[in-house]
């Protein structure tokens, strides 16, 4: 699941439309029918251009255009009504209605190319991130899964955090991570690990190997001759890599500076902190051959949460993180969805539905067996 912006575009639906364009008509009825039995001295038509502006607030530059059309025939009728159609004063008037008319239909034209422009965008951007960032299955094999992608750029459904699975004969692998730094520099290093965990990691392996494959790809890519966006080169990347065999009740973990993932299982909730944690991923030299595996129970009916720093991270209003392992209850049998659901909830209300930061959640369950 992730989060997504509305549409762009500022115009409510026909049936919206249809009835709002009653507001301007009526204002019209009413200027008009003011102006007849005000007195003279009392000048309610120039008021008329009111009509229009509102119009186009909600509709296109063509009802805009009959409505403002609408507005100077009600100008003329009113003047003719009082003998004054061909006075130099009111025929200003009449020209002035008629010329900010025209100049409101050419505003609202040019504001609905203009949307047709970034919705094009919008939508190439779209099919894009969700190229980059592949929804995970519902389930593969012995694993139930549900996941959540909170956005911190508005519009965006991919920043510096990621994830993705893939399966061997007979295991499932999976990868959750958090690129240090914002911005397009993040998303390029997010999709280069993502493509590199895509291209090695249902071959048979070992998770250590396919652990150096990523740092490797990260670290070779910043060494090629292009230009670079500020700050590129310096990020790295904390991740955690998981081996979860079919016919074993274990999870293998390499865990590259990433929060330890949480094991929810009968007995309670329990972090899974490894005796050799590994440098985060893109240090190059610095992190070649400190890799371990590392073995930790993962049985049937067990969940196993995986996140990202922003949702540790994530402050309230009075600066306070956001409690995850308080908030995650023991297996309660409702599926990683219901936990995913429910966390995803408390974030957004312990934040004010405001994200600093880009956050991720992934819950796994291995599913028990039919009997």
């Amino acid at each position: 699941m992730h989060t997504r912006q509305g549409s762009s575009d500022p115009r409510p639906p026909r049936w919206r439309t249809r009835f709002l364009v009653v507001i301007p008509l009526l204002v019209i009825g009413l200027i008009t029918l003011g102006d007849v039995l005000a007195p003279a001295s009392v000048r309610l038509s120039p008021l008329l251009i009111a009509a229009p502006a509102m119009t186009a607030s909600f509709a296109g530059p063509v009802l805009t255009g009959c409505v403002g059309l609408l507005a100077v025939l009600a100008q003329i009728a009113v003047n003719a009504s009082e003998g004054f159609l061909g006075h130099p004063g009111r025929l200003t008037e009449v020209i002035t209605v008629g010329l900010v008319s025209a100049m409101i239909v050419l505003f609202r034209a040019v504001l609905d190319r203009h949307m047709r422009e970034l919705n094009r965008v919008r939508a190439v951007a779209d099919v894009a991130q969700r190229v980059l960032l592949r929804p995970l299955p519902v389930r593969v094999g012995p694993l139930l899964i549900a996941s959540v992608y909170l956005a911190a750029e508005p519009g965006a459904e991919i920043g510096g955090d990621l994830y993705a699975a893939a399966r061997t004969s007979n295991a499932t692998r999976l990868i959750i991570g958090d690129v240090r730094g914002s911005g397009l520099t993040a998303v390029a290093d997010a999709s280069l690990v993502l493509g590199a965990f895509r291209a090695i990691a249902h071959w048979p392996v070992p998770l250590t190997d396919l652990v150096s494959h990523l740092d490797t790809a990260l670290s070779v890519e910043r060494t090629e001759p292009r230009d670079k966006a500020p700050g590129a080169g310096e990020s790295f990347v904390t991740a955690a890599v998981l081996e979860i065999p079919d016919d074993r009740s274990v999870v293998r973990l390499v865990n590259c500076g990433h929060p330890p993932p949480l094991l929810l299982c009968d007995s309670g909730v329990k972090a899974l902190e490894g005796q050799a944690p590994a440098l985060p991923l893109g240090l190059g030299h610095l992190a070649a051959g400190r890799y371990h595996t590392e073995d930790f129970p993962f049985g049937e009916g067990d969940q196993l949460l995986l996140y990202t720093d922003g949702v540790v991270e994530a402050r309230n209003s009075e600066g306070a993180f956001f409690p995850l392992a308080e908030r995650v209850p023991g297996v309660d049998g409702d599926g990683p969805q219901y936990l995913v659901d429910r966390l995803h909830r408390e974030l957004l209300h312990h934040t004010g539905g405001h994200q600093g930061d880009d956050a991720a959640l992934v819950v796994l369950e291995r599913h028990r067996a039919e009997r």
